[in-house]
């Protein structure tokens, strides 16, 4: 026995690599931790560490003669949001312009995803979400520069209305719902898409057996079932026109929103546009708890 001890010779010491794997065989949670980590790390630090800064820095100002930031807590830059009526008015234009993109992309989203998931043949689907997908593929800023083009005085849009008596709509607030439009529709067109084709179609089929006429079956039926669908798709149009300083920049420059009220003053006034920066995040979280009462969140 001796002789076979010896011949066996000293236990293999196992490899690092070897070690690591048996730390994680069998241990769903330090599999799920070791993948998110990374992830978690960046949110973290590189998201809500900057979030954080930010709205400490709302409650900071800034001294009238040195203008160098005083770093104590005070409301000061809140108050002043709330006793000036022309952040009252940026304010409202901003959210009234998000909640007609979010509506103007979803009358017009609801109908093409239905067609891409319920009636297009597959090769015919696959065409359309390449062509709902293909204004991603180019810049931001060349769409919203072409969009200034098509709508300067002589553009293509004044030529394609003249001839039935109407004209651009030139720079404004107008021109800048429809570019917003224009940006974000794929953003709501794909979570509709991926929540219609998710109801079963026997479920339409028995609705028109039951003698059901197509608009109720959209109104009892669909609807109710793509309804948090329309939510996700909601949130990414209204809160990307909340935050959006560029389009508005280039499309109508005299015309103030919130970005671009938050980006002229990061410079001169940082804690006035921390505070100011609030507003958007306000009004997305009480959007967000309006949606989940009304149920949106239940069958994501």
């Amino acid at each position: 026995m001796e002789a076979a001890g010896l011949a066996a010779g000293p236990q293999r010491r196992k490899s690092a690599g070897r070690r690591l794997a048996d730390f994680f065989h069998g241990h769903r949670w330090r599999q799920v931790a070791a993948l998110l980590a990374l992830p978690l790390a960046w949110l973290v630090v590189g998201y809500l560490g900057s979030l954080f800064g930010m709205l400490i820095s709302a409650f900071w100002s800034v001294d009238p003669l040195s203008g160098k930031l005083i770093k104590t807590l005070t409301l000061d830059n809140f108050n002043e949001l709330r006793s000036t009526s022309v952040y009252h008015t940026i304010a409202f234009r901003t959210i009234g312009i998000a909640a007609t993109v979010t509506v103007t992309d979803a009358v017009i989203a609801f109908p093409i995803a239905f067609y891409m998931a319920k009636i297009a043949s597959p090769s015919g689907k696959g065409a359309l979400i390449v062509a709902v997908l293909m204004p991603l593929w180019s810049f931001y800023l060349v769409k919203v520069y072409a969009w200034q083009t098509m709508l300067a005085t002589g553009g293509v849009i004044d030529w394609a209305l003249n001839p039935i008596g109407l004209s651009s709509p030139g720079y404004g607030t107008t021109s800048i719902w429809l570019v917003e439009s224009y940006l974000w529709l794929p953003y709501m067109v794909l979570p509709i898409y991926a929540g219609l084709e998710r109801i079963p179609d026997t479920l339409l089929s028995a609705s028109e057996d039951l003698g059901a006429k197509p608009f109720r079956t959209f109104r009892r039926v669909i609807l109710p079932l793509a309804f948090p669908a329309v939510v996700a798709g909601s949130i990414f149009t209204f809160s990307l026109t909340l935050g959006d300083y560029i389009t508005p920049s280039i499309i109508s420059p005299s015309t103030q929103f919130i970005g671009n009220v938050v980006f002229t003053q990061h410079t001169n006034n940082l804690p006035l546009a921390s505070a100011f920066a609030t507003v958007p995040i306000v009004v997305m979280v009480i959007y967000l708890l309006i949606a989940r009462r009304l149920g949106a969140f239940e069958h994501l």
